[in-house]
């Protein structure tokens, strides 16, 4: 009898084990799914935890999307894994369908790395920017920019739209502000202001009136803008590379101030001002200087003589390689940063402005459409 019982015992005691390896190697597989698809936290949802109950794997925790889900039962199943749940959580789909797309309806909307007024600015979206909204409460919503990152906004900053109201925006005639900044007026030449614009906006349509154009805001605001500021969308986005249009957007803003999560043409920070500057060409750059130093053509940071107009310096520690910092390359060393305020300095050490020496550098010029760098006109959620 003792001997049956410790048989059984042991069967039992494997069987555990066995369970726990089988959890163990399935959140090793997870580990390296997370890898390949979420390894970047300001881009992706991914909380994703297994355990064993009764004898099966089972996979619970949150993700931002079904696609991540869907891939999460695909990388189980390629691993040999026939037998598992799969109970994560997927805030896209905790989000009613008539909300889970949104347009910016503000000049400049500010996004936090949490729901709180309080919490660190992570980013900024201007009017007309197309948001996918993977969380909701009260005040805060949960988004996704063009450009991938994941941030909370105010709710109030936002219209929401049903998939099928995003389609008739995007094939609708639109404009966007190609001036430094604007106003939309109640009445051409009109003195009482219905919005702000900033550079990059977008409104919709509505008629003109002489040299006055009456578009209309995401939310529904009408009124005039000068027509010499703004271009018809599906134009402008038809543009070619053109370094001088970035160094120009860029010297616009010499001797505005640094702000942390600034990327607009009212203020910014780093990276921002590289993207403001390349948007204006219709350009979409990856959101913080890290993220940006892993996309286009790359160049040594000792090599910088071969840098040319538009391309990207990247700044930070030498020793680890760790980037913290971006610049616009211009002519003879010199380059444009923002750094306590946007102005220019030389990478030659003989330089009198002389300031920092370059980790790496980053060509975007012959680079749009490669991973990171994205053109406008081929952006799914703008056309």
């Amino acid at each position: 009898m003792k001997k049956v019982l410790k048989i059984v015992l042991t069967v039992i005691l494997s069987a555990a084990s066995l369970n726990v390896l089988a959890a163990g190697d399935a959140a090793s597989v997870l580990a390296g799914l997370k890898q390949r698809i979420a390894k970047d936290k300001r881009t992706a949802v991914w909380d994703v935890n297994a355990t064993t109950q009764d004898g099966q794997v089972v996979v619970y925790g949150t993700v931002g999307t079904q696609e991540q889900k869907a891939a999460v039962d695909r990388e189980l199943r390629d691993s040999g894994y026939t037998s598992y749940q799969n109970n994560l959580i997927v805030l896209e789909r905790e989000v009613p369908t008539s909300m889970r797309w949104a347009l910016v309806k503000l000049s400049i909307a500010t996004c936090r790395v949490e729901g709180r007024h309080a919490a660190e600015m992570a980013t900024q979206a201007i009017m007309g920017t197309p948001v996918q909204v993977l969380q909701l409460t009260d005040e805060w919503a949960r988004i996704v920019t063009p450009d991938g990152y994941i941030s909370f906004v105010p709710r109030s900053s936002l219209t929401f739209k049903t998939a099928e109201q995003m389609q008739d925006w995007r094939k609708a005639k639109r404009y966007i502000v190609t001036c430094y900044d604007s106003r939309l007026v109640t009445e051409p030449k009109g003195d009482e202001t219905v919005s702000d614009l900033v550079l990059g906006d977008i409104l919709e349509y509505r008629g003109a009136k002489g040299h006055w154009l009456l578009l209309a805001t995401p939310d529904g605001r009408q009124g005039y803008v000068p027509a010499a500021d703004v271009q018809e969308l599906a134009k402008w986005a038809q543009q070619d590379f053109d370094a001088a249009l970035i160094e120009k957007t860029a010297k616009r803003m010499m001797g505005s101030s640094y702000l942390w999560g600034g990327t607009s043409t009212k203020v910014t920070d780093c990276s921002g001002l590289a993207k403001v500057s390349y948007f204006a060409c219709g350009i979409i750059l990856q959101r913080d200087a890290s993220q940006q130093a892993l996309t286009g053509k790359k160049i040594a940071g000792s090599d910088w003589r071969q840098c040319q107009l538009g391309d990207l310096l990247f700044f930070g520690n030498n020793k680890t390689g760790r980037v913290t910092h971006v610049g616009l390359y211009l002519r003879d060393g010199y380059y444009i940063h923002c750094s306590g305020q946007v102005k220019i300095n030389n990478l030659d050490p003989a330089n009198p402005a002389y300031l920092y020496d370059a980790i790496s550098c980053s060509r975007v010029d012959g680079q749009v459409g490669t991973p990171g760098i994205t053109c406008v006109r081929n952006h799914p959620w703008y056309f």
